[in-house]
């Protein structure tokens, strides 16, 4: 997979031919400095931007060839997103945050599944809160429970812990192992934060938009 942006003397290729395989269940760490393209390589798997050339295939399905509808239609209930700067809703509390992908695909929340997830992540006495109410911990504990909603198949996280001191930061990546390991799903995560990344099933470096390690179980292959 390509991506170039610009044209002439102002081209940057973000992504050089990236190729990568992740496992359903699997927990994967993208690495690498800044602008070496983690970040646009978390957008073409979530279907938040198009590649130059190359496929993204989940479950068999290439997902640039779906219409702009169905796209939006699919990243709604297959992918949560947990970004670095939250995302929350400011006028919504804590629960309406939680609960807002699954209503804006007009079903009704699955009230077992939801408060399991809110019990699993120690808000159970914050739902009525606003968000500028909340730590910057708590609010990444949010977003980790509205990502966790819809019941998606796939997390993608950008830099979930980028903003919280190191001890939040441990805690954080342990509920996302936890919930992920309780609700089978498949995380991609990327960071810059190489202690962090120890703690994912694989960790994948990539540098000037190629990959240039893949590490397994300890191993660099």
């Amino acid at each position: 997979m390509k991506k170039i942006y610009g044209s002439g003397e102002n081209e940057v290729h973000a992504l050089d031919g990236v190729s990568l395989s992740v496992e359903k269940g699997e927990f994967v760490a993208v690495v690498g400095t800044s602008g070496s393209g983690k970040s646009t390589l978390l957008h073409m798997l979530g279907g938040l931007d198009r590649p130059t050339s190359g496929v993204v295939s989940v479950d068999g399905k290439e997902i640039f060839n779906l219409k702009d509808e169905e796209l939006t239609i699919f990243r709604r209930r297959k992918i949560g997103f947990i970004f670095q700067n939250y995302n929350l809703v400011p006028v919504l509390n804590v629960y309406e945050n939680i609960v807002l992908p699954v209503q804006l695909d007009g079903n009704e929340p699955d009230k077992n599944y939801i408060d399991g997830i809110i019990d699993t992540l120690g808000l159970s006495n914050k739902l009525s809160n606003l968000p500028n109410n909340l730590s910057g911990g708590q609010q990444q504990r949010v977003a980790i429970a509205r990502a966790l909603a819809a019941k998606p198949a796939i997390i993608l996280a950008d830099e979930p812990t980028g903003n919280l001191d190191s001890r939040t930061s441990q805690d954080v990546m342990g509920l996302l192992k936890i919930t992920s390991r309780k609700y089978m799903q498949t995380i991609v995560m990327i960071t810059h934060n190489e202690e962090i990344a120890q703690l994912a099933d694989r960790i994948i470096r990539i540098e000037d938009g190629h990959i240039v390690t893949r590490q397994n179980g300890g191993q660099t292959v």
